[in-house]
């Protein structure tokens, strides 16, 4: 994996947002369509070590899936979770930047300023 890389979603501002701040300030990530080539639970329990969060706090829980798996229950465990966003990656927030050893969700995009 690059230094430098946005798990980028096109159809979403936000996402879009990200990625335009980021070449505003002359920063070419490496694009991951994560939708299309979506993380596999190592890489999202690398992902969430870099950005120190809970699995749980990762989770898209306004997505069909959330309900559909119900991810809303308290018993289910972060391993399921991790699964659970590795095999729908719908359920992933986005954009993650991930620069230099650190990560940010870039929400609102200006958080990616946090760790240049």
């Amino acid at each position: 994996m690059t230094e430098t890389r946005l798990y980028h979603n096109p159809r979403c501002s936000k996402s879009r947002g990200t990625l335009d701040l980021l070449q505003e300030k002359d920063i070419q990530p490496e694009v991951i369509l994560y939708l299309d080539n979506p993380p596999n639970a190592d890489e999202l329990r690398s992902l969430l070590e870099l950005l120190d969060m809970r699995p749980r706090a990762l989770l898209r829980t306004g997505e069909s899936e959330y309900a559909e798996l119900g991810l809303a229950d308290p018993a289910r465990t972060d391993d399921q979770i991790v699964e659970a966003m590795a095999t729908h990656p719908r359920l992933i927030e986005r954009p993650i930047f991930v620069h230099n050893g650190r990560a940010v969700i870039g929400r609102p995009p200006e958080n990616v300023l946090q760790i240049l």
